[in-house]
């Protein structure tokens, strides 16, 4: 297991300096002068070269790759131009609104995604299991946003159950902030739910087709007795790598549902950050992401061996 555990982070530290070299040259090959992008084609030369000299743009790019790999080694990302604070600061509040929305997102998904798949792989063929499949193949076509609206008009405008938007903050109702952010999970939510039930529905109906499962029913044993016994744990395996992928999608959809809800979160920081060309807050939450996603994969990893040991031994 130690050797196991080695690779996996070695492949892990290597995946994050891929990420930063790609990261920090997207940014670096972009057209013009990145302080005039920042300030905009009317600032003058003046003010565009001080803001450039304050950003270190005027060093050479391996300088200032390690200058920004250190920094976010140590906790010092920058100053936000925009917001005129730092972008530590900036990410850490903005991750107390994005983290909880995308836990609870991925907490609806699963348990929404394995009760509808094994069900329906228990119904295999009968109308529980296609009338099942038909609704997660519309879920499939729903894009985010819509769905999103399509929630705020029924639960907030017609029921006035929750509000359309906003978010009260943890400090000032920690129920009614948890209340906001249902909505955005659940719109989150249904998409991934239903991929992640028909990955469920397939891997279990392929793992009872197996040779010791129909050898654990030719001994007696009932069907829900052979389903939770001998056929889940082996079909996991298939889920937990679509929960993995998914984890990535979850992410990327919150910069568009944090501002359909106006939750103040990493994904609206992102997307006013774009707006107001702030590239160093745009970068050091780029590079968030695709770390928050790597490490994913890593614990995904980890639990194939912990499932499964013959991942383990294979990698070995």
């Amino acid at each position: 297991m130690g050797l196991f555990l080695l690779k996996r982070v070695l492949t892990l530290i290597a995946t994050l300096i891929g990420a930063s070299i790609v990261v920090f040259l997207v940014l670096e090959i972009l057209p013009g002068n990145a302080a005039q992008i920042m300030m905009g084609p009317e600032a003058s030369p003046e003010v565009v070269q001080a803001l450039a000299s304050k950003l270190g743009l005027d060093r050479p790019p391996q300088e200032r790759y390690w200058h920004w790999v250190i920094g976010m080694l140590s906790g010092n990302l920058g100053d936000s131009y925009a917001y005129s604070s730092p972008v530590f600061d900036l990410i850490v509040e903005r991750l107390a609104v994005t983290v909880p929305l995308a836990i609870i997102a991925m907490l609806l998904t699963t348990v929404l995604a394995l009760v509808v798949g094994i069900y329906a792989a228990s119904q295999h063929n009968r109308i529980g299991d296609v009338g099942l499949m038909g609704l997660t193949q519309i879920g499939i076509a729903i894009p985010n946003f819509w769905f999103a609206i399509m929630l705020i008009l029924l639960f907030s405008v017609k029921l006035q159950w929750f509000s359309a938007g906003g978010f009260e903050g943890w400090a000032e109702d920690p129920g009614q902030a948890l209340k906001s952010l249902l909505l955005p999970a659940l719109s989150l939510a249904v998409v991934q739910a239903a991929i992640l039930a028909r990955i469920t529905r397939s891997a279990v109906l392929e793992v009872m087709r197996e040779d010791y499962v129909r050898t654990a029913r030719a001994k007696g044993l009932s069907q829900s007795a052979t389903l939770w016994g001998h056929v889940l744990r082996n079909a996991m395996i298939p889920v937990i790598t679509v929960m993995g992928l998914q984890s990535a999608e979850l992410l990327a959809g919150t910069i568009v549902v944090e501002n359909v809800f106006y939750l103040p979160g990493l994904g609206r920081l992102i997307f006013q950050s774009i707006s107001n060309r702030d590239l160093i807050v745009v970068r050091n939450c780029v590079m968030l992401l695709a770390t928050m996603v790597v490490v994913v994969n890593f614990v995904v990893d980890v639990l194939y061996a912990v499932i499964d040991p013959r991942v383990k031994a294979s990698d070995i």
